[in-house]
């Protein structure tokens, strides 16, 4: 398969690309927002043509003159999102305006490996392409759910990942799929899918909290991810929240992850589980039980469930107010597969982070739970990449 490249040649061709793909717009509408002169805008927009990026379609309505013409991304555009969880994978294929075209996903255990792993990914993408999605992708954004050398593109020391230490995940994708990859921890993935299709479209400065198998959170400033001096930016899950606290898994004590995530909300409902006819009942029919068990319980009134959500919650509220206090953030959403616990998590949140940030903080804060399921990984990562191309060559 031959790799085309796909990359504006100036910084005014990269903005036109990122305006567009956002929607067709008209050609006086990209030139009321790149304040460049008629001349200019056509001269741009014909080499991005030339390029195959950008295509004419049609006429806009008249603004009281003679109509300009419209401009779209070439409907042949198309992008991969790869989101690698920790029990689960989930791909999807984009066209240049990050519609969804076609999403699979299945269950996935991360400690499989990263070959393993990748080749479900790869398999799943190549299940898309034999329903004619695609024949060329134009690039690939990959998440995982562990810190990252965003530069390198490999997973560095995750602790719930044995095995991927400095994989080149960026590499081996690149080549699989003879396209430009990019790599990035599944939290920012999330943030970002939240910016361009969720709750975030119109806030520049928000949190994206995951609770999953573990907990991190996606820092945006100014529409942009911060990621940090090396990258690490937004592991809260192991700010200590009790000196004398369980044993998390990074090999401290008392972590937020150790108190509440997919792990420590099953171990604690198998403890309690004497105290609950629901969850002795599945412990014993499944021989194990998992966070869904425990949220299943909830929606059915069980008292020990709703405590143990309640006490998961209270603990991560006090870490989120501490957040709230340093950031002070115009918008926090929690996502993740603990988070479909629902609203007695969301209850609790809201009253820790309320009742223990200043007001100024938190009068105009909205807390939500995010809207967009198992999409907002897969199109975060087509944002990420997305970015990338449509960034100057």
């Amino acid at each position: 398969m031959k790799r085309t490249p796909v990359r504006p040649a100036n910084a005014h061709q990269a903005t036109l690309l990122r305006l567009l793909r956002d929607g067709g717009r008209s050609r006086a509408e990209l030139g009321d927002v790149v304040e460049l002169s008629r001349a200019k805008l056509t001269q741009e927009l014909d080499a991005l043509i030339a390029m195959s990026l950008v295509q004419p379609a049609g006429l806009a309505a008249s603004r009281g003159g003679r109509r300009s013409g419209m401009v779209r991304l070439s409907p042949h555009l198309r992008f991969a999102g790869i989101d690698i969880g920790a029990t689960s994978v989930d791909v999807a294929v984009t066209d240049g305006e990050l519609q969804v075209l076609g999403h699979a996903g299945e269950p996935c255990d991360v400690r499989d490996g990263p070959v393993a792993v990748l080749d479900r990914a790869l398999d799943l993408l190549g299940k898309l392409r034999d329903q004619g999605l695609f024949t060329q992708l134009h690039g690939a954004g990959i998440g995982v759910p562990g810190p990252v050398s965003f530069r390198e593109g490999v997973p560095v020391a995750p602790p719930i990942m044995p095995g991927w230490n400095r994989f080149p995940v960026k590499e081996i994708v690149s080549q699989e799929l003879r396209c430009p990859a990019m790599v990035d921890n599944d939290v920012n993935l999330l943030a970002l899918g939240e910016l361009h299709a969720g709750l975030a479209r119109q806030v520049d400065d928000f949190l994206l909290i995951k609770i999953g198998t573990g907990i991190g959170c996606g820092i945006v400033v100014d529409g942009k991810i911060y990621r940090g001096a090396s990258g690490s930016a937004g592991d809260i899950g192991h700010i200590r929240v009790d000196d004398q606290g369980p044993t998390c898994t990074c090999g401290n004590t008392g972590c937020l992850e150790a108190y509440f995530g997919g792990a420590a909300l099953a171990r604690e409902a198998t403890r309690a589980a004497p105290r609950s006819p629901y969850l002795a009942q599945r412990l014993a029919d499944g021989g194990r039980l998992t966070a869904q068990d425990v949220g299943a319980a909830a929606d059915l009134g069980d008292p020990v469930a709703v405590r143990l959500i309640r006490d998961g919650g209270r603990h991560t509220g006090q870490v989120l107010a501490g957040l709230v206090s340093f950031f002070n953030p115009s918008l926090m959403i929690i996502a993740g597969g603990v988070a479909r616990l629902g609203h007695v998590l969301l209850a609790e949140l809201r009253s820790v982070v309320y009742r223990r940030s200043l007001p100024l903080a938190t009068g105009n804060l909205p807390i939500v739970l995010s809207e967009l399921g198992d999409t907002a990984g897969v199109i975060g990562g087509t944002r990420l990449i997305s970015d990338h191309v449509f960034s100057a060559g």
